[in-house]
Protein backbone atom coordinates (compact mmCIF):
# COMPACT_ATOMS: atom_id res chain seq x y z
CA UNK A 1 0.00 0.00 0.00
CA UNK A 2 2.81 2.13 0.38
CA UNK A 3 3.51 1.95 -3.29
CA UNK A 4 0.14 2.77 -4.16
CA UNK A 5 0.06 5.45 -1.57
CA UNK A 6 3.57 6.97 -2.99
CA UNK A 7 1.86 6.47 -6.55
CA UNK A 8 -1.06 8.38 -5.50
CA UNK A 9 -0.68 11.90 -4.15
CA UNK A 10 -3.66 13.70 -2.69
CA UNK A 11 -4.91 16.32 -5.00
CA UNK A 12 -7.64 18.26 -5.40
CA UNK A 13 -9.75 17.30 -8.75
CA UNK A 14 -8.75 19.37 -11.73
CA UNK A 15 -5.75 21.28 -10.11
CA UNK A 16 -3.34 20.16 -13.09
CA UNK A 17 -5.97 20.94 -15.72
CA UNK A 18 -6.83 24.27 -14.20
CA UNK A 19 -3.90 26.32 -15.09
CA UNK A 20 -3.75 24.85 -18.59
CA UNK A 21 -7.58 25.21 -19.40
CA UNK A 22 -7.81 28.90 -19.48
CA UNK A 23 -4.27 29.56 -21.29
CA UNK A 24 -5.91 28.40 -24.44
CA UNK A 25 -8.53 30.42 -25.15
CA UNK A 26 -6.26 33.28 -23.68
CA UNK A 27 -3.67 32.75 -26.46
CA UNK A 28 -6.68 31.90 -29.52
CA UNK A 29 -8.33 35.14 -27.97
CA UNK A 30 -4.91 37.11 -28.49
CA UNK A 31 -3.60 35.34 -31.80
CA UNK A 32 -7.28 36.78 -33.50
CA UNK A 33 -6.91 40.29 -31.41
CA UNK A 34 -3.85 40.76 -33.21
CA UNK A 35 -4.91 39.40 -36.63
CA UNK A 36 -8.01 41.81 -36.63
CA UNK A 37 -5.70 45.04 -35.43
CA UNK A 38 -2.69 43.81 -37.92
CA UNK A 39 -5.62 43.81 -40.61
CA UNK A 40 -7.35 47.13 -39.63
CA UNK A 41 -4.01 49.01 -39.60
CA UNK A 42 -2.87 47.60 -42.66
CA UNK A 43 -5.94 48.42 -44.52
CA UNK A 44 -5.91 51.55 -42.99
CA UNK A 45 -2.69 52.62 -43.71
CA UNK A 46 -2.89 51.23 -46.91
CA UNK A 47 -6.25 53.44 -47.81
CA UNK A 48 -4.14 56.66 -46.38
CA UNK A 49 -1.05 56.08 -48.48
CA UNK A 50 -3.64 56.08 -51.16
CA UNK A 51 -5.15 59.01 -50.85
CA UNK A 52 -2.08 61.00 -49.85
CA UNK A 53 0.14 60.07 -52.71
CA UNK A 54 -2.76 60.66 -54.93
CA UNK A 55 -4.25 58.71 -57.95
CA UNK A 56 -1.87 55.94 -59.77
CA UNK A 57 -0.69 56.54 -63.23
CA UNK A 58 -3.55 54.30 -64.20
CA UNK A 59 -6.18 56.07 -62.77
CA UNK A 60 -4.72 59.53 -64.43
CA UNK A 61 -4.98 57.37 -67.88
CA UNK A 62 -8.38 56.33 -67.44
CA UNK A 63 -9.91 59.87 -66.62
CA UNK A 64 -7.90 61.03 -69.47
CA UNK A 65 -9.84 58.73 -71.84
CA UNK A 66 -12.86 59.30 -70.35
CA UNK A 67 -12.27 63.18 -71.10
CA UNK A 68 -11.60 62.69 -74.36
CA UNK A 69 -14.59 60.52 -74.60
CA UNK A 70 -16.75 63.31 -73.13
CA UNK A 71 -15.13 65.98 -75.05
CA UNK A 72 -15.32 64.36 -78.43
CA UNK A 73 -18.55 65.54 -80.99
CA UNK A 74 -20.86 62.81 -81.89
CA UNK A 75 -20.02 62.78 -85.30
CA UNK A 76 -20.46 59.38 -87.27
CA UNK A 77 -19.74 58.65 -90.76
CA UNK A 78 -22.32 56.43 -92.89
CA UNK A 79 -20.46 53.78 -95.02
CA UNK A 80 -23.49 52.82 -97.30
CA UNK A 81 -24.73 49.40 -96.73
CA UNK A 82 -23.71 46.46 -98.95
CA UNK A 83 -25.06 43.07 -99.55
CA UNK A 84 -22.44 40.46 -99.89
CA UNK A 85 -23.14 36.98 -101.33
CA UNK A 86 -21.81 34.26 -98.81
CA UNK A 87 -21.58 30.73 -99.98
CA UNK A 88 -22.18 27.95 -97.02
CA UNK A 89 -20.86 24.47 -96.81
CA UNK A 90 -23.06 22.91 -98.80
CA UNK A 91 -22.73 25.15 -101.89
CA UNK A 92 -25.71 26.96 -101.25
CA UNK A 93 -25.86 31.01 -101.53
CA UNK A 94 -27.17 33.25 -98.91
CA UNK A 95 -26.61 37.07 -98.65
CA UNK A 96 -25.50 38.97 -96.10
CA UNK A 97 -26.43 42.82 -95.65
CA UNK A 98 -24.12 44.88 -93.61
CA UNK A 99 -25.23 48.69 -92.50
CA UNK A 100 -22.42 50.17 -90.30
CA UNK A 101 -21.03 53.99 -89.17
CA UNK A 102 -17.74 54.88 -88.46
CA UNK A 103 -16.86 57.18 -85.32
CA UNK A 104 -13.50 59.41 -86.55
CA UNK A 105 -10.55 59.48 -84.43
CA UNK A 106 -9.78 62.34 -82.67
CA UNK A 107 -7.88 63.68 -85.47
CA UNK A 108 -10.20 63.28 -88.27
CA UNK A 109 -13.66 64.95 -89.10
CA UNK A 110 -16.32 63.29 -91.19
CA UNK A 111 -15.08 65.94 -93.88
CA UNK A 112 -11.45 63.94 -94.12
CA UNK A 113 -13.23 60.16 -94.03
CA UNK A 114 -15.96 60.44 -96.40
CA UNK A 115 -14.16 60.88 -99.22
CA UNK A 116 -12.32 57.93 -99.00
CA UNK A 117 -15.39 55.55 -98.48
CA UNK A 118 -15.32 53.87 -102.02
CA UNK A 119 -11.11 52.41 -100.78
CA UNK A 120 -12.33 51.50 -97.13
CA UNK A 121 -15.33 49.53 -98.51
CA UNK A 122 -12.75 47.85 -100.93
CA UNK A 123 -11.12 47.22 -97.98
CA UNK A 124 -14.28 45.49 -96.18
CA UNK A 125 -15.53 43.53 -99.34
CA UNK A 126 -12.49 40.78 -99.66
CA UNK A 127 -13.28 40.16 -95.78
CA UNK A 128 -16.74 39.66 -95.78
CA UNK A 129 -16.43 37.62 -99.26
CA UNK A 130 -14.82 35.11 -97.22
CA UNK A 131 -16.86 34.48 -94.37
CA UNK A 132 -19.22 31.36 -94.30
CA UNK A 133 -22.91 31.31 -92.69
CA UNK A 134 -21.41 29.33 -89.73
CA UNK A 135 -19.09 32.50 -88.79
CA UNK A 136 -21.77 34.83 -87.87
CA UNK A 137 -23.73 32.74 -85.45
CA UNK A 138 -23.97 33.89 -82.24
CA UNK A 139 -22.78 37.41 -80.23
CA UNK A 140 -19.42 36.75 -80.05
CA UNK A 141 -19.11 36.89 -84.19
CA UNK A 142 -20.79 40.57 -83.91
CA UNK A 143 -18.03 41.52 -82.23
CA UNK A 144 -15.11 39.65 -84.24
CA UNK A 145 -16.67 41.45 -87.49
CA UNK A 146 -16.52 44.67 -86.04
CA UNK A 147 -13.11 44.62 -84.54
CA UNK A 148 -11.96 42.98 -87.85
CA UNK A 149 -13.44 46.29 -89.66
CA UNK A 150 -11.85 48.51 -87.48
CA UNK A 151 -8.72 47.56 -88.16
CA UNK A 152 -9.24 47.56 -91.89
CA UNK A 153 -10.64 51.20 -91.30
CA UNK A 154 -7.49 51.96 -89.65
CA UNK A 155 -5.26 50.06 -92.82
CA UNK A 156 -7.78 51.88 -95.58
CA UNK A 157 -7.62 55.36 -93.58
CA UNK A 158 -4.75 55.53 -91.31
CA UNK A 159 -4.04 55.03 -88.38
CA UNK A 160 -6.12 56.43 -84.89
CA UNK A 161 -8.50 57.27 -88.00
CA UNK A 162 -11.27 55.61 -86.99
CA UNK A 163 -12.40 54.80 -82.94
CA UNK A 164 -15.37 52.55 -83.24
CA UNK A 165 -17.28 51.06 -86.14
CA UNK A 166 -20.88 50.66 -85.01
CA UNK A 167 -22.95 48.21 -86.46
CA UNK A 168 -26.23 49.08 -87.54
CA UNK A 169 -27.68 46.01 -89.17
CA UNK A 170 -26.31 42.66 -89.62
CA UNK A 171 -29.26 40.51 -91.54
CA UNK A 172 -28.42 37.58 -93.31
Amino acid sequence: MSNDAAKEEPTTPGEDEAPAAPARPKRKKLIVIVAALTLLLGGGGGAAWYFLTGPAEGDKIAEGHAAEEEDAPDVFVDVPAMQIALRGADGSNRMLKLHVMLVPGKDKTPEDIEPRLPMLIDRYQPFLRELRPEDLAGSAATFRIKEELLIRSNQALGKGAVRDVLIQDLMQ
